[in-house]
Formats: structure tokens, C-alpha cells, sequence
């Protein structure tokens, strides 16, 4: 069994996660959808307080890319179309590949399992409604759930939706409809028979617990080194069953184990690791970035405690509404409140917090680039540094 140091799995770690190679010098289709292969899922959220999360990892792995790209990728029609919209780390851009390995999923919530409750119980209680909103999209194609009418679920309707969007979003889980586009971030759905190629719809049909092995394998090779959780997590799968299929992924000697130092549970990992001597990279992380969206591998990994704040009310916040991580080299050196305040036309720092045992100039040069590089990918015409603190005034000189 291998033994990793703890630098070593970082390295593995950010590797897998495609950081530590040189920015190309012109970002196309080739390399945003080679990026998100890479990756495999890209976490949506609806959060827009810098820009809608899902943009924000190619940003930081591919530098200053066009969005069109990714949203060509996901809501075109025709043959630019290469991702599809499902559950996989929560809500997610996929591959156009994985839409077979969750299937599975799709008959779970038929079934009324692995939703969530309310979603599950209206399913059961509403077929007669969830069939006439099925049928309308049948014969209308592509609409949201505002061209169905408004009429409320009752005094406790999720998050104010409205009947039909229950429906809409049931038949979502359940694989009748998909998302044939969004308006603004409104969902727009239609039959997959008329946004989905015709070759991926046909493929047949798999065991799920081969499509769930295959899931495993692909979060293993995303992740670089994992523990069981880590490794479910990625796609969200159960653990029981995970642990069944982990199992003979090791038996098969596709997964292998591997020790890490100071980790408390074995790891995995896709054959012998190749380990990179150093990892030179720098980055402003999504909060639901795939590297650190799992929080206790984040601190494993890293020795980072990162929570989203957003929902901490302002007065127990320690640091900040919407706080990035900051990648330098092989640390998660910083962590910053940003804003896109576009009716300023900035990109406004609210608190920069830098991390023991602090940046060298060097790091504070790639933070100021960063920034400056983001606020022009967002169409912002400056940084504004609103903080006060030593970092912030050590920063500011690499700024002005």
C-alpha cells in the first residue's frame, strides 16, 4: 500500500483538479469542454453577488475565457450542445456522457426516493396535475414555469413556487423533462427526446450499480486521492451502497489504497499515483468549487475551515457575505470578500484575510493579478479595496 505525505496529496489533489499547468493562451470550445471532462460536474447556485457560481471555475483553472462557451455548452441547440443539466453534485452542468450513468437517479425519484421530502410527497399526491403539465409541455415545447400560471401549492409552498413548478421540477428529477435553456436563471424545460442527441438517449440501458461504479471511478480521478466519503460525495451517492460498490472497484484493482499521512481514514486512489514534484498555481476559488466544496476534505487537505457565510447573519460573521478562497502554489493562502458592484463598474474587496503564516510579496503580486484579471473578465473597470487592514494596505501597493 502506498503512503503519502500530506504535501503529496495536495499535489495529487490539485492536479486532478486541473490547477499547475501554464494558462492557454486562447481559450475555445477545445479547452472548456476538455476542462469540465476533467472535472466532471460543475456545481450551479444561484447566488450573484461576483457571478453565477458555475462560471467560476473555468475562470480559474483557464484564466479570463469567454462565458459564451460554457453557455453554448449547456443550453445551445444543435451540435454545440455538450453538457445537460441534472443532480449531480446538487444542481450541476454534466457531460452529455454522464447522462446514462444517472438514469438510476432518474428512477429513484420516480419512485419517490432520493429527492427531497416535499418534492417526493407532491409527486405522490399531484400525478393527475404533474401529467397535464407534462402534456402542455408536449404540445407548447420549451416554457418555464411562469407561462403555466401561478396558482400556489398553499400556505406551505417551497420557497413560493407554484404548482407547476413542483411539477416541473418533479418531472425534472425524474428524467421526463430536462433543461432546454434559461431565461435570465429561470429553467427552461422540454422533452429530452427534443434537447438531448439521439445517440446519448439511446444508450442502453446500465445495471445502477455498474453506473454508480463508474461514477466512483470518475470522482477518483477528479479528486486524485480520496476517502470513501470524499469519493461519494463528489456525485452525492448513498453511503451504503457506495461502500458495496468501493468494494469491488478494489476487488477489480481499478481503485487502489493508499495511506495519507495525519488522514484518519484510508484513501483511494486510480492506480500508482504520480505525484508531481511541485504545484505552481493561483487562483480565486468559487465557494462551490469541486476542490473545496466538501468542507472536512478542505480541512484535511489544506488545514483551511472554510464555511459560507451568506446565510450567518452580518453581525456573526467572521469573514465575509461572499468569501473566495485564494490558491497560491500549494496553500489556500487567503480567503477574500468580493462583490461585483456593477453599477460602480468595480470589483469591491470588502475584507482580505490572509492565512499563517502569510503572503510573500511574490503572493501578493498574483493576488493583485488575480483580482485586476477578474474584474476584467466581469466587465468591472477597477478593484476597489475597501479594507483597511495590514494585508489590505500591503495589497493595495500592487493594485494602484
Amino acid at each position: 500500500m502506498f503512503t503519502l505525505s500530506l504535501a503529496q496529496a495536495r499535489r495529487l489533489a490539485l492536479r486532478a483538479q486541473g490547477f499547475g499547468r501554464a494558462l492557454p493562451d486562447m481559450v475555445g470550445h477545445r479547452q472548456v469542454l476538455a476542462q469540465i471532462a476533467k472535472l466532471g460536474v460543475l456545481q450551479i447556485d444561484s447566488v450573484n453577488a461576483l457571478v453565477r457560481s458555475h462560471y467560476l471555475p473555468l475562470f480559474s483553472r483557464l484564466g479570463a475565457y469567454d462565458r459564451t462557451l460554457l453557455e453554448q455548452a449547456a443550453w445551445s441547440q444543435g451540435h454545440r450542445r455538450s453538457l445537460f443539466e441534472y443532480w449531480g453534485h446538487e444542481a450541476s452542468l454534466l457531460p452529455l456522457s454522464f447522462y446514462p450513468l444517472l438514469r438510476w437517479r432518474m428512477q429513484q425519484a420516480r419512485n419517490g426516493e432520493g429527492i427531497y421530502k416535499q418534492l417526493a410527497h407532491f409527486g405522490r399526491e399531484q400525478q393527475p396535475l404533474i401529467r397535464r403539465v407534462l402534456q402542455a409541455v408536449r404540445e407548447q415545447g420549451a416554457l418555464g414555469a411562469g407561462s403555466l400560471g401561478q396558482k400556489a401549492v398553499g400556505s406551505s409552498a417551497w420557497w413560493g413556487w407554484s404548482a407547476e413548478k413542483h411539477a416541473l421540477e418533479w418531472l425534472f428529477a425524474a428524467g421526463e423533462v430536462t433543461v432546454a435553456g434559461r431565461r435570465g436563471f429561470e429553467r427552461i424545460y422540454d422533452l429530452p427526446e427534443r434537447v438531448l442527441p439521439a445517440a446519448v438517449l439511446n444508450v442502453p440501458e446500465l445495471e445502477s450499480a455498474e453506473a454508480r461504479r463508474r461514477l466512483l471511478l470518475h470522482a477518483a480521478e477528479a479528486l486524485g486521492v480520496a476517502t470513501e466519503k470524499d469519493l461519494r460525495d463528489y456525485y452525492r451517492l448513498e453511503a451504503r451502497d457506495s461502500r458495496a460498490r468501493l468494494a469491488e472497484l478494489l476487488e477489480a484493482g481499478e481503485l487502489q489504497p493508499v495511506r495519507v499521512q495525519d488522514w484518519a481514514q484510508p484513501a483511494y486512489c486510480r492506480g500508482a499515483p504520480t505525484i508531481a514534484r511541485r504545484v505552481e498555481a493561483s487562483a480565486l476559488l468559487s465557494p462551490f468549487d469541486s476542490l473545496i466544496w466538501e468542507r472536512a476534505r478542505t480541512e484535511r487537505l489544506f488545514d483551511f475551515r472554510y464555511r459560507l457565510e451568506i446565510y450567518t447573519p452580518q453581525h456573526k460573521r467572521v469573514y465575509g457575505y461572499y468569501v473566495l478562497p485564494f490558491l497560491h502554489r500549494e496553500r489556500l493562502a487567503a480567503r477574500l470578500d468580493l462583490r461585483a458592484e456593477r453599477g460602480q463598474g468595480c470589483l469591491a474587496v470588502h475584507a482580505v484575510h490572509v492565512e499563517a503564516p502569510g503572503l510573500d510579496e511574490l503572493g501578493l503580486a498574483a493576488l493583485a493579478l488575480n483580482l485586476r484579471t477578474l474584474a476584467g473578465w466581469l466587465g468591472l473597470e477597477r478593484v476597489a479595496l475597501n479594507c483597511t487592514n495590514g494585508n489590505a494596505a500591503r495589497l493595495r501597493r500592487y493594485l494602484d
